[in-house]
């Protein structure tokens, strides 16, 4: 069974730092396009960051400078270094897998996590 797993969520005080991590699991011989979206409260689902399956990367503006994204594919994690953060990045963080390449090809996952709460405040 393909599934996701966040985890790394937290309170955190206005500067402070976190990092979010996400388990791939049942995407036997994959390398994954995988991305991280934020959803606020009363708004939609937004992108934040991705990583492609040759480690490129590419941020929203709203993040860029501050977060970081990175992988480890013989964990099949990938992380979501948050440095600088604002009151105004506080959300549910969910992961999503793409894009699976294989030795085989590719094909489309879109699998998401269940989410991990990120609340910034005093």
């Amino acid at each position: 069974q393909r599934q996701l797993m966040e985890s790394g969520g937290g309170s955190v005080r206005p500067g402070g730092s976190l990092r979010l991590s996400c388990a791939a699991s049942g995407f036997p011989g994959c390398t994954l396009v995988m991305t991280w979206y934020r959803q606020m409260p009363g708004k939609e689902r937004e992108f934040v960051a991705t990583i492609d399956s040759g480690g490129r990367t590419n941020y929203a503006d709203s993040v860029s400078g501050r977060f970081t994204i990175s992988r480890n594919n013989t964990k099949n994690t990938m992380y979501l270094q948050m440095d600088s953060l604002k009151p105004e990045d506080t959300a549910m963080y969910y992961c999503k897998s793409g894009r699976c390449h294989w030795s085989g090809g590719y094909y489309n996952t879109d699998v998401w996590g269940h989410g991990t709460q990120v609340t910034v405040s005093l």
